[in-house]
């Protein structure tokens, strides 16, 4: 008996759309269509840093890169400079690793002020400085002017040494495993919009664009077990709990009235018609850990401003052929949350 595999079904969309880079079902699809057949996958679950083949002791380093768009260039509480810096260091913190190294390729539109270039670099060359990681390379190019005010575009790379074995994983996690979260929600995508469309809130937000070198760093020094780690930016934090229940094969569950939300972001929110658990972060990490080791975790990570609010928000559930995220509301009812098919806000990181 032969076996015929079947066709690979077409992609709805003929063309890439702005929703293939929300980090939800359209990247995924984009990922398995288009990269993976070319370039495989470094590890057996996509994470956001693989291992270096080929380095003196590979296991210990990892690579990471990342490109950033965000508009407007300049927002409260960050800017695309400092938020390319952070967020590459973040993608390698939550993979277990201490950063080492960056590179930077600038894209630049035609038009841009150069006193507005300086800020950009200056504030990410600040950025670098406080966590001790050196922009080793970069690469510059220009373009036409696309947009009013005319901006630009970063892309960095990011080399890190792992310090935890076995490195945050979600083949790790098992059930019983506690959710943390480490810091409040929706504040970054909340705070880029207003600064995009020039709205006035009742409070002024500020992005939580931060790094969190000291915390992670220091936790995993601890030898707390962290079976999975996630920095929750695109898709927010229901799209990267989706992306790790199903990584793992388990169901999770959380109680959004533990989720920290501040309440200018809520009402924010509530006003423009968004959900806070798929707005956009820049600033905080879902770690997944045995629950014995809930209360060390959370006396380690409250002693640091980055990390202040981490709190409990959930549990792992046993494993599952189809993996839910089950989400208790409010109302003591049960949502299902779904992995968002595009970014609710375009262009914020």
């Amino acid at each position: 008996m032969t076996s015929c595999p079947l066709p690979t079904p077409p992609s709805r969309y003929p063309a890439v759309t702005l929703a293939h880079g929300g980090g939800g079902t359209l990247t995924g699809d984009l990922i398995r269509r288009i990269f993976l057949p070319a370039f495989g996958a470094p590890t057996p679950t996509l994470r956001d840093a693989a291992p270096v083949p080929g380095a003196t002791d590979p296991a210990r380093l990892v690579l990471t890169t990342d490109s950033h768009v965000v508009r407007p260039i300049e927002f409260p509480g960050g800017d695309i400079g400092k938020l390319s810096v952070t967020g590459t260091v973040n993608d390698l913190l939550v993979s277990g690793a201490r950063p080492l190294a960056l590179t930077a390729g600038f894209i630049l539109e035609e038009g841009l002020p150069l006193e507005t270039l300086r800020r950009i670099v200056d504030s990410m060359a600040a950025e670098a400085a406080s966590i001790g990681v050196p922009v080793l390379t970069g690469d510059t190019k220009t373009v036409e002017r696309a947009g009013d005010p005319p901006g630009l575009y970063i892309n960095t790379a990011g080399l890190g040494e792992l310090v935890i074995d076995p490195p945050p994983a979600p083949e790790n996690i098992v059930p019983g495993d506690a959710i943390l979260l480490t810091g409040d929600i929706a504040r970054h995508g909340m705070a880029v919009m207003g600064a995009r469309h020039d709205l006035a809130f009742a409070e002024p937000l500020a992005s939580d664009c931060a790094n969190l070198a000291p915390p992670l760093l220091d936790l995993y020094s601890s030898g707390i077990p962290v079976h999975a780690a996630r920095d929750p930016t695109r898709g927010g934090v229901g799209g990267a709990l989706c992306e790790l229940a199903a990584a793992s094969g388990h169901d999770f569950e959380i109680t959004e009235q533990t989720l920290p939300i501040l309440p200018p972001v809520r009402t924010a929110c509530d006003l423009l018609g968004f959900d806070p658990l798929y707005v956009a972060n820049e600033g905080c990490a879902l770690l997944l850990v045995p629950a014995p080791s809930v209360p060390a975790a959370l006396d380690l990570l409250r002693r640091h401003p980055a990390t202040a609010q981490t709190t409990p928000i959930g549990r792992v559930l046993s494993p599952s052929p189809s993996p839910t995220v089950l989400s208790l509301t409010a109302l003591g009812t049960r949502r299902r949350l779904t992995p968002p098919p595009g970014e609710q806000l375009p262009r914020i990181c």
